[in-house]
């Protein structure tokens, strides 16, 4: 088991498997020394967090949906994409989107979630740009969607 996924399971995660494309793209894509990772849903073994931020769930459930959605991420580098966590240099974006009624405005809160983890888990590395939109719907009635740009070694 590496460091990272040490601190993962000091913090009581435990790394995903990869969850397969629901459609017509791939889980990453690499560009040199870049992973592209694709928009990660809110599903693990207790089943996809759905609703609407302002609606159905609050920040708090929504932050916990972020989380496991960072958790895929890194599922998705270190499984799909083959690259070792302790490889990562920098996450350099990590873009969030918010299922949320059109009054919700807290957008930014939820998006702190898988933030708060991917600073806790990687320190420095782990500070990254950011946005946090509301949108009306995600797929499949997701609560939340992140995809990330991060950094690899070469």
């Amino acid at each position: 088991m590496s460091a990272i996924e040490s601190k993962l399971q000091d913090l009581g995660h435990t790394l995903p498997t990869p969850k397969a494309p629901l459609a017509s793209y791939l889980p990453f894509k690499r560009s040199g020394n870049i992973l592209y990772i694709s928009g990660q849903l809110p599903m693990n073994e207790g089943g996809l967090t759905t609703g609407k931020l302002g609606d159905e769930i609050d920040v708090e459930q929504g932050q916990a949906a972020a989380e496991i959605c960072a958790l895929n991420i890194l599922g998705q580098i270190k499984s799909a994409a083959n690259v070792p966590l302790e490889d990562i240099v920098q996450f350099v974006k990590l873009s969030i989107y918010v299922a949320s009624t059109p009054d919700f405005t807290d957008q930014h809160l939820v998006a702190n979630g898988a933030s708060n983890l991917i600073g806790e888990v990687f320190g420095e590395k782990g500070r990254h740009a950011r946005a946090a939109v509301g949108v009306p719907s995600l797929p499949l009635g997701a609560a939340v969607e992140i995809e990330a740009i991060v950094e690899i070694a070469p």
